[in-house]
């Protein structure tokens, strides 16, 4: 299955992997370079509300 989920700036997609790969670590989730597809849903999206919650937080940080 082809995913949609697309960058709008090119050049950010290795800065949004190592993100990715980050907030995953912070909350124990083991992701690997390529194909994660044997995630839970429960893992795959506490990796996602997880690297929401931080943008939220660089988004307010931004704001003070």
């Amino acid at each position: 299955m082809k995913s949609n989920n697309q960058i709008n700036v090119p050049q950010a997609r290795e800065a949004m992997d190592k993100f990715k790969m980050q907030a995953a670590s912070e909350v124990g989730v083991n992701l690997t370079d390529g194909y994660n597809g044997d995630l839970t849903s429960r893992e795959a999206g506490s990796v996602g509300g997880q690297m929401v919650k931080k943008m939220i937080e660089a988004y307010e940080q931004g704001l003070q």
